[in-house]
């Protein structure tokens, strides 16, 4: 969860008392803490008026001891652009508190109306916003490199080293490039999640890249006297973010691409699930087979093909 520095707390505190009565502030912090009890939080009984100025120290304290900070900035953006409920609310100093989070290590993407951090000064696990407990939709990607105990036993140590340090930066460079986090990386594969902008998409094509990127280092670049070949599946639906990795894979979601991956994915292939897949454009859904009957889901592949790329 990130820390927010008490210059931009006192900002954003200005910011709601110059422009926002005590009871729209209420009405905005409730777009992301629906059940929101200034008087409750407050301790200030409801016969004794909250004035501006008091509403707003307690809004922002609360919202950055409850992990929303980013959350809320980003309500007032939306607000302040497009107004709410049929009325306009312009919220004065609102553009210097988008300014000081970029100085902060966000990026504020203007398509989306999200922050994301910046993955030049930082990518952390829970994107610099999360705290646990968190339940979000997700796509997730599942990279599995196929017969890792034959390729250790048959390659010296120093080139296996080398050749799934060469993999590690393939994936992670595709997924980080899309505001995805990669959560985990065993000795034969990778999980990695998307929770920001268009989550579906961004992960097909991080896994298409990662097929892509794969080739042609097997050709040119890999060590090993075989190619490295992986499975990947990508998968969609309720995550509910842990900080402990052990807790986090007990998420269905995460479960559900795992066993994808394993049992319905043939190797140098991206299998992508039925419900991630109806966010896909057009364009890249032409690059996929027809869809199948998995285990648990309809699932379309992709695999390298010379002609397309």
């Amino acid at each position: 969860m990130m820390k927010v520095k008490n210059s931009t707390i006192n900002l954003c505190r200005r910011t709601l008392y110059e422009s926002l009565s005590a009871e729209t502030m209420v009405r905005f912090v409730r777009l992301v803490d629906p059940e929101y009890d200034l008087n409750e939080r407050s301790g200030i009984p409801q016969n004794i008026p909250i004035t501006n100025q008091m509403a707003a120290e307690r809004i922002v304290e609360d919202i950055v001891a409850d992990g929303r900070f980013i959350d809320f900035v980003e309500a007032l953006v939306r607000v302040d652009s497009e107004g709410y409920m049929g009325r306009a609310y312009p919220i004065k100093g609102l553009g210097q508190i988008v300014k000081t989070l970029t100085l902060e290590g966000f990026l504020f993407d203007r398509s989306t109306g999200q922050f994301f951090e910046n993955t030049h000064e930082r990518a952390s696990p829970d994107w610099g916003r999360l705290h646990d407990g968190d339940e979000r939709q997700a796509a997730v990607l599942r990279l599995d490199v196929v017969a890792n105990s034959v390729l250790v036993q048959q390659n010296a140590l120093d080139k296996i080293e080398k050749a799934y340090a060469g993999l590690r930066t393939i994936v992670t460079r595709a997924v980080i490039g899309r505001f995805g986090r990669v959560w985990s990386w065993e000795g034969d594969g990778a999980l990695a999640a998307f929770m920001f902008g268009q989550k579906e998409r961004s992960a097909v094509l991080a896994g298409m890249e990662i097929l892509n990127e794969l080739f042609f280092y097997n050709r040119l670049t890999n060590p090993l006297d075989s190619p490295l070949r992986v499975r990947i599946a990508a998968h969609a639906g309720p995550i509910r973010y842990r900080e402990s990795l052990m807790e986090l894979l007990k998420n269905d979601t995460l479960k559900d691409v795992i066993q994808i991956e394993s049992t319905a994915t043939p190797t140098d292939t991206l299998s992508a699930s039925s419900n991630l897949f109806l966010s896909i454009d057009r364009v890249i859904q032409d690059r996929f087979g027809p869809e199948s009957q998995a285990d648990i889901c309809k699932v379309r592949r992709y695999a390298v093909n010379l002609e397309k790329l």
